[in-house]
């Protein structure tokens, strides 16, 4: 059975250990290693999540089964007017294909709601195979974007969203 868990300051080790070991399986082939371990510094650095811990719009939540914790999703209530922004969903290899991710958006849909919000949105990289899974869980793209983001590295992202 699918959990979600309201992550605590506590968690921050897994949170870390779950983006990372996600990141080193999914983004190769899409971004260079340096880019990657670039990124998970800036984006996953001790502080950096302290920082959104100290958000109190900023949420965090452990996806699990019975067994094992499986994912990360991180987002921010109220991030421009109305809107929900979905900032990481991370699951590990063995949840893929168990419906950890659908239950992971449907939660996140029912928590922006609750919040007033009318909108979510999320920026995916124009390679990732998961834009796929975004558009399968009804999210549309409004814009595209390149972003610079330090060190001479850009994302080349699609921007996506989702009316409540």
């Amino acid at each position: 059975m699918m959990k979600i868990t309201k992550a605590t300051i506590e968690n921050i080790p897994l949170i870390k250990e779950i983006a990372e070991k996600s990141w080193r399986k999914h983004y190769p082939g899409i971004l260079s290693n340096e880019q990657i371990e670039y990124m998970l510094e800036q984006m996953y650095s001790k502080t950096e999540l302290q920082n959104h811990f100290e958000n109190p719009n900023y949420h965090y939540y452990l996806l699990s089964d019975d067994e094992n914790f499986l994912g990360i999703m991180g987002f921010e209530n109220h991030y421009q007017k109305d809107t929900t922004k979905l900032h990481r969903i991370y699951l590990l290899e063995e949840a893929k294909g168990k419906g950890v991710g659908k239950f992971a958006i449907n939660f996140l849909k029912n928590k922006a709601k609750e919040s007033g919000d009318l909108r979510i949105i999320l920026a995916v990289n124009k390679q990732n195979s998961s834009y796929h899974f975004y558009t399968s869980q009804g999210f549309k793209i409004y814009e595209e974007g390149v972003f610079e983001i330090g060190n001479g590295y850009v994302m080349d992202d699609y921007l996506m969203e989702f009316n409540l």
